[in-house]
């Protein structure tokens, strides 16, 4: 088992590991209890970790956390001017969806 990475929380984290394991890469998510010892111990201790059971999945599993941290963000003018920015797919002040 390798530690891949450390989770800013836990909702992420959780994601994080549904995806790798959508992937076919066996993750796991560690210290998700944790976060109530924070002021005990060292907050960066605390946070939630994705481990891989793997450790010949870890450059695949590095690649697609890579592909989703890095997904690209789309700027679009929709038809009633209003400026949408993101990874919005229909404009928030009419509903238009994107050209």
């Amino acid at each position: 088992m390798r530690r891949l990475v450390q989770a800013p929380n836990l909702a992420i984290g959780s994601l994080w590991v549904d995806m790798l394991c959508q992937a076919g890469i066996a993750a796991s998510l560690q210290r998700q209890f944790l976060s109530s010892a924070a002021g005990e111990l060292p907050p960066d201790q605390c946070l939630p970790e994705v481990w891989i059971s793997d450790d010949g999945q870890l450059e695949q599993a590095r690649r697609l956390l890579d592909q989703l941290l890095s997904v690209p963000q789309r700027r679009w003018n929709c038809i009633c001017g209003e400026l949408v920015e993101g990874g919005f797919e229909s404009c928030w002040s009419c509903g238009r969806p994107m050209p």
